[in-house]
């Protein structure tokens, strides 16, 4: 098409940005000065300080703000005879309906959580709006087009789920750091500050009667009048001593496992060192008047890794600052990634514990990326994910889709290329959100509860909000605030039953219709009996399937704010990750990004990271994978 047509179609679009962040500055500054005249951002989020180094249009004084009003205000600075709707306020709202949609030539997606995105494919859909995604990880990035009937939508392939580990390796059989980091953030550090009456596998005791020093049964109480440094280190003794003694009294479990060392705090340091106390008057305030450690200790270098003495002086300190400077706190605190000093406190609890177990010891800067999941964003690659989306935005304006491309942002040149553009690949017709293929449910009909199918299954693996569960023509739930008392007091009845036990009864064969209003989206199950699962591989004792698994492998995506679990990316924290392709996988689609050469690690401190969304934090977020089927596949490009 000539450039009169691309600038009338410009000029005459309405276009709905989702996401004002990482990409989204850089995507409303780009879509302004292309000559967009009608932009509605929507975005829930408000400014903080660590946004500052990569969002643009966000200044210091603009923290605690909305982002969504700022980059409007920012933008129209610049370019101000055009018009931009700003909405403070969650996509996910009651407004934000199919009826809102429809008035869209386009959305563009800048999100940072997997459910935000699968919420608006699915009103894209029912609204018939083309979709552009995106995101970034560092310096990979990706943009995909989602056209109803014409591409594949958002959720034609599975996304990669987050690892999860067994208690017992948390607690018991530590083999890799993300372990020791899982223990003292989600055990350690909530034992302690956080709600005591939760249940927790840290009491072990000693059953060496002759050490005078034996924790008692209330270990993790302290007394009113009990001396905060005393307290650490009796603390410090129970965790990394008594536990790690009465784990060795199990000899089985050692005998294919290197045996861990039990370290107490007079071994670990000297008494020279033990004795000083920390003036809580100096060196406990950053720049940013966060409570911190690192001054008082001198330990100015997040990068260094820290010796055993340092890491228990570290974990001594910050304890006792807890006490004496937050106390108020204590009892209400979950782990942080962005406080300082619940940060400081991990790191050395972490490092301790892997200390015992004879697993290399990692940096601040390190743990907090384990911990908080980061993968750090880089402003050059949101802004390239930014042109790239408003140059198919402008494609899709022009029902030019034979032009549409999935381009994927690399971060070393494959033939002499850092952008890898794909042809979309089709819709996948067994996806149940675009092509309402059943989807095929295993699960203990006379013990499992009409909850548990809900809640595990419709909410958190389907994605619904509101969802309406049909046995044939019989209503056996809905979720909605306009229900009557007595018709909500029955669903809730129902909720509690088996489903064998149900009004209409589910039973092997029975195929459920599960609906959800807000978003316009039907899908259907088949139940299909089982008597038993087994506990490890399949802990919620039911199986969903009905899609095909992916073949392919993203480049990466999340949003230049939080990670994406759009397309799987495995990476090592030592050398870059890229896709393998052969000669003739740039003619093909499917294919493309289909070969995988396999590496197995040598190294036990090698981690292996996969993208996954987290909607906590600006930053480019991780989980670490350990045996995931695919967690141990490296990426290439030829």
């Amino acid at each position: 098409m000539g450039s009169d047509s691309k600038a009338e179609a410009i000029k005459r679009a309405k276009v709905l940005m989702v996401g004002a962040g990482g990409i989204g500055c850089e995507m409303l500054k780009t879509l302004a000065l292309s000559g967009f005249q009608d932009i509605h951002i929507i975005d829930m989020d408000t400014i903080e300080v660590s946004n500052l180094n990569r969002q643009f249009l966000f200044r210091q004084e603009h923290v605690g703000q909305s982002k969504a009003k700022v980059a409007r205000d920012a933008v129209l600075k610049f370019v101000p005879h055009i018009n931009i709707t700003p909405y403070h306020a969650n996509v996910k709202d009651p407004d934000f309906n199919v009826n809102f949609l429809r008035q869209f030539n386009v959305v563009l997606n800048g999100l940072d959580n997997l459910d935000a995105r699968r919420h608006v494919n699915r009103l894209c859909l029912a609204a018939e709006v083309p979709l552009v995604e995106s995101g970034t990880t560092g310096f990979l990035g990706q943009v995909t087009v989602h056209v109803k009937g014409r591409t594949e939508c958002y959720e034609c392939q599975p996304k990669p789920m987050p690892k999860t580990y067994p208690v017992c390796t948390i607690t018991s059989t530590p083999s890799k750091f993300i372990h020791c980091i899982v223990w003292a953030k989600d055990l350690l550090f909530t034992k302690l500050f956080g709600d005591k009456s939760q249940e927790n596998d840290l009491f072990v005791c000693s059953d060496d009667a002759s050490n005078s020093e034996k924790p008692m049964e209330d270990i993790f109480k302290r007394a009113p009048d009990e001396d905060p440094k005393q307290y650490g280190k009796k603390i410090y003794d129970h965790v990394f001593g008594y536990n790690i003694e009465a784990a060795l009294v199990n000899e089985e479990t050692w005998k294919n496992r290197r045996q861990p060392r039990p370290i107490f705090l007079r071994d670990a340091l000297p008494e020279k060192l033990n004795l000083q106390n920390t003036n809580p008057e100096k060196g406990c305030l950053t720049d940013d008047l966060s409570l911190s450690v690192l001054p008082f200790l001198s330990l100015n270098n997040p990068q260094e890794v820290w010796n055993l003495a340092e890491n228990s002086r570290m974990f001594l300190e910050s304890l006792q600052l807890f006490i004496e400077k937050r106390e108020k706190d204590i009892g209400n605190l979950t782990f942080d990634k962005d406080d300082q000093l619940a940060l400081e406190f991990v790191t050395a609890a972490a490092n301790i514990r892997a200390s015992c177990f004879g697993i290399p010891l990692h940096s601040l800067f390190d743990s907090k990326g384990i911990a908080g999941n980061i993968v750090h964003a880089v402003a050059t690659t949101n802004a390239i994910i930014a042109g790239l989306i408003v140059i198919e935005a402008i494609k899709v304006l022009q029902e030019d889709f034979e032009n549409c491309r999935m381009t994927y942002c690399l971060e070393h040149p494959s033939r002499k290329m850092l952008l890898m553009p794909i042809e979309p690949f089709e819709p996948n017709k067994s996806c149940y959100v675009c092509s309402e293929t059943p989807l095929l449910l295993e699960v203990n009909t006379r013990t499992t509860t009409l909850r548990d199918i809900v809640e595990k299954i419709i909410k958190v693996k389907l994605g619904m909000d509101l969802p309406m569960v049909m046995q044939a023509r019989t209503l056996i739930y809905e979720a909605g605030d306009g229900l009557e008392e007595d018709v909500a007091a029955n669903y809730a009845l129902n909720l509690n039953k088996s489903l064998a036990n149900l009004p209409a009864p589910v039973t092997d064969g029975t195929m459920l219709t599960v609906e959800d209003f807000q978003q316009e989206l039907k899908c259907h199950i088949n139940i299909k009996h089982r008597d038993d699962f087994d506990e490890e591989k399949e802990p919620d004792g039911m199986v969903l399937s009905g899609w095909t698994a992916p073949e392919k492998v993203g480049v990466a995506t999340s949003n230049g704010e939080s990670p994406s679990a759009d397309h799987q990316i495995t990476l090592e924290p030592t050398e870059p990750e890229v896709v393998e392709l052969d000669a003739e996988m740039l003619d093909t689609k499917r294919k493309l990004l289909a070969t995988l050469e396999r590496k197995e690690h040598e190294e036990e401190d090698h981690e292996v990271l996969s993208i996954l969304v987290n909607d906590d934090d600006d930053d480019d977020d991780v989980v670490l994978l350990d045996d995931h089927p695919e967690a141990n596949k490296k990426l290439k490009l030829q």
